[in-house]
C-alpha cells in the first residue's frame, strides 16, 4: 500500500473534519480541533503500521467518517467520488440509462417497473423479466445495486441483457441504447370523478413546480373544478420545487417557507415568485407517515394559509435543511445547516439529533415542549411533531400473510403470469379481479412457500418461555397448546380473510403490466380509503368550508 494513497486518505478526512468545523467560530474552539485532528492521523499511522492484517485506509476511514456524521443526525453524510452519480439522480430525477428498474425477489434480479418512452420499452424488456447478464456479466450473484450500477452508463452507449422470461424455454438477449432518463416528479395525473382532478407528486427533483402546474392546467381544460394533490410517500426533495408548487395555488409574493440556522447570514425567506393557475378551486393535499421534508413543506404552506384540507395520516416529521459542500478528490459532503419554519412560524422537526439519551438515542419532541402556532383563519397548529392531517384517516396495516404472499414475490410472480395468459386489459381504473381469477390464486398458491409469523403467534412463543423460566408451564401448557391450535386453524382462512388486501397488491401488480406506474395508480382508485375521503370532503362544500373556517 503506497504512502500516497494512505497520506491522500488521511488528507480526505482532516478536509472534511475541517470543513464540518468551518460552521463553528475558530476562535476559542480552534486548539480542541487541531488536537483532535492530530490524535486521528496519528492513531491512524500507528494502526496501519502495526495492526496484525493489512489494514484498507479506504474503508477503515470511511467507517470513521460515516460514524462520525451519524452521531450528528442521519442526513449528514459524506459522498465519495463513485457515488456522486447516484446523488445526482436523486437531485436532478435524471441519469443514464435505458429505463428499467429492477428489483432482488428471492435471490433473483427482475425487472419491475419500466419507465414509459424509454429504450427499455422500446426494445421490448418486459416487467417479470429476469435478468441473467448483463453485456457478458453473469449478474445472479450480484447485488441489486450492482446489477443497477452496470445497467447505467453515459448516453448513446450500447448495452445488453440477457433474460430469461416467463413461459420461454431459452434466454432471450435484448440489446439496447443507453438515454438520458429523467424520472417524472409526476407519474400520474388524471380526472378521479368528472370534476375533481388527481394529481399524483412522488419526487421533488428539477421541474416538479412545472410538472404539477401543467397537470393542473390540462385537469382544468378536462373540467376539473377540484383537485386532489397526493404527497403521500414522497420523501421530498429540492426546497425551491416545494415553493414551486405551493405556487400553483397561492397567489406571487406569498411567503412559503424560511430558514434559519447558525450561520445567521444564510438564513433565508422563500417566497413564491410567479402567478398562480388557480386560488380559489377547492384542494386537499394527501400527506401519510412517508410524506416528508419537502411534502411537509407544501401540506404545511397549504395548512397555514387554509387554501385547502390536508387528509391522511401524520407527516414524517423532517424540518431540517442540507446543502452540499465540494471536497477534495471530487467528493461532496450534505451538511444539514438549518431548520426550516412554515408561515405560520413552526417547525415540523420531530426528532431531537442535538440532545442525544445516554444510550446515543434520540426521542420525539415531547408535547409539554411544542408550541401552538396560528394559521390564517385563526385554526391552531403545532411544531414538533410533523404535519397533522385536518381530517385523519385510519390506515389498516398489512396483514401477515398478505405480506409474506408480496415479498416473497409470489404476487409478483402470479401477475406475470396473468399478463402473458391475458394479452390485454381494457383499463386500469377499471380493472378487478374476479372471484374467479382470485380462487385461480388462492390455487397456485397453494404449494408455494408463504409461511408467516402472526404478533399473536409471537406472543404465544414469549408466553411459552417466560412460563418455563418462571415454572408455570406445565399449569397451563394445555392452555397454549389449545390456543395454538386455534391458531393454526385460523390461519388456514387468511387468504379468504384478508382477500380484499391481497386483491389490492395483485391488481396493483397486473395493472403495472400493461400501464406500468401510472396504471398501478390508477387501479387503487376505487379502494384507496384517503382518496375516498378527500372526494366526500371536496363533494361536501359545507363541510370543506367548516374544516378552513376561522375558529
Amino acid at each position: 500500500m503506497s504512502k500516497l494513497i494512505k497520506g491522500s486518505a488521511v488528507a480526505a478526512v482532516l478536509t472534511i473534519a475541517i470543513t464540518l468545523f468551518s460552521f463553528t467560530s475558530p476562535g476559542e474552539r480552534y486548539f480542541e480541533i487541531a488536537k483532535n485532528l492530530d490524535i486521528f492521523a496519528t492513531l491512524f499511522k500507528e494502526v496501519n503500521a502495526l495492526y496484525v492484517d493489512e489494514v484498507n485506509p479506504n474503508t477503515v476511514i470511511r467507517k470513521g467518517i460515516d460514524s462520525m456524521l451519524a452521531s450528528l443526525d442521519p442526513y449528514t453524510n459524506y459522498i465519495p467520488e463513485d457515488d456522486i452519480e447516484d446523488f445526482r439522480t436523486q437531485s436532478t430525477g435524471q441519469y443514464g440509462g435505458i429505463g428499467a428498474l429492477t428489483s432482488k425477489i428471492e435471490d433473483k434480479i427482475r425487472i419491475v417497473m419500466i419507465i414509459e418512452g424509454y429504450s427499455a420499452e422500446k426494445n421490448g424488456l418486459k416487467i417479470g423479466d429476469e435478468v441473467l447478464k448483463i453485456d457478458d456479466i453473469d449478474v445472479t450473484k450480484l447485488s441489486r445495486q450492482e446489477t443497477a450500477d452496470l445497467m447505467k452508463g453515459q448516453a448513446n452507449t450500447p448495452v445488453s441483457l440477457t433474460v430469461k422470461r416467463h413461459n420461454v424455454s431459452e434466454p432471450i438477449k435484448l440489446n439496447f441504447i443507453r438515454e438520458k432518463v429523467k424520472i417524472n416528479n409526476v407519474p400520474f395525473f388524471g380526472m378521479v370523478t368528472d370534476d375533481i382532478g388527481y394529481v399524483k407528486l412522488s419526487e421533488f427533483t428539477v421541474d416538479a413546480g412545472k410538472e404539477v402546474r401543467q397537470a393542473v392546467i390540462k385537469l382544468k381544460s378536462e373540467g376539473a373544478k377540484k383537485v386532489i394533490l397526493d404527497v403521500r410517500g414522497n420523501p421530498g426533495g429540492l426546497l425551491m420545487e416545494a415553493v414551486n408548487i405551493t405556487n400553483v395555488f397561492l397567489p406571487k409574493g406569498k411567503e412559503v417557507v424560511s430558514t434559519k440556522g447558525k450561520v445567521t447570514e444564510h438564513n433565508q425567506v422563500y417566497k413564491t415568485l410567479n402567478q398562480p393557475v388557480d386560488i380559489n378551486m377547492p384542494l386537499v393535499v394527501l400527506i401519510n407517515s412517508g410524506s416528508a421534508s419537502a411534502s411537509e413543506i407544501v401540506a404545511g404552506t397549504i395548512q397555514d394559509y387554509d387554501r385547502g384540507v390536508i387528509v391522511g395520516q401524520k407527516s414524517f416529521g423532517k424540518g431540517l435543511v442540507q446543502i452540499t459542500r465540494p471536497l477534495t478528490y471530487n467528493a461532496q459532503l450534505k451538511v444539514t445547516t438549518a431548520k426550516y419554519y412554515t408561515p405560520s412560524g413552526r417547525c415540523i422537526q420531530a426528532l431531537d439529533y442535538s440532545h442525544r439519551n445516554e444510550d446515543g438515542s434520540v426521542g420525539k419532541v415531547p408535547d409539554s415542549l411544542k408550541s401552538e402556532f396560528k394559521t390564517m383563519n385563526d385554526r391552531s397548529v403545532f411544531d414538533g411533531g410533523g404535519i397533522n392531517p385536518d381530517l385523519s384517516v385510519e390506515k389498516e396495516s398489512m396483514s401477515p400473510v398478505a405480506y409474506a404472499l408480496y415479498s416473497k414475490g409470489h404476487i409478483f410472480d402470479f401477475s406475470t403470469q396473468y399478463f402473458y395468459n391475458h394479452p390485454k386489459l381494457s383499463s386500469a381504473k377499471k380493472f378487478s379481479l374476479s372471484d374467479e381469477e382470485y380462487e385461480s390464486f388462492k390455487n397456485w398458491v397453494a404449494d408455494k412457500d408463504y409461511s408467516y409469523k402472526t404478533r399473536v403467534e409471537s406472543t404465544l412463543e414469549s408466553l411459552r418461555e417466560s412460563a418455563l423460566k418462571e415454572n408455570y408451564y406445565e399449569d397451563i401448557k394445555s392452555n397454549i397448546k389449545q390456543l395454538e391450535q386455534t391458531l393454526a386453524e385460523s390461519k388456514k382462512n387468511d387468504l379468504n380473510d384478508f382477500k380484499k388486501q391481497i386483491k389490492v397488491l395483485l391488481e396493483e401488480d397486473i395493472t403495472s403490466r400493461y400501464y406500468f406506474e401510472r396504471g398501478a395508480i390508477e387501479s387503487s382508485f376505487d379502494v384507496d380509503e384517503d382518496i375516498s375521503s378527500a372526494i366526500d370532503i371536496l363533494n361536501d362544500q359545507s363541510r370543506y368550508n367548516s374544516i378552513l373556517a376561522k375558529k
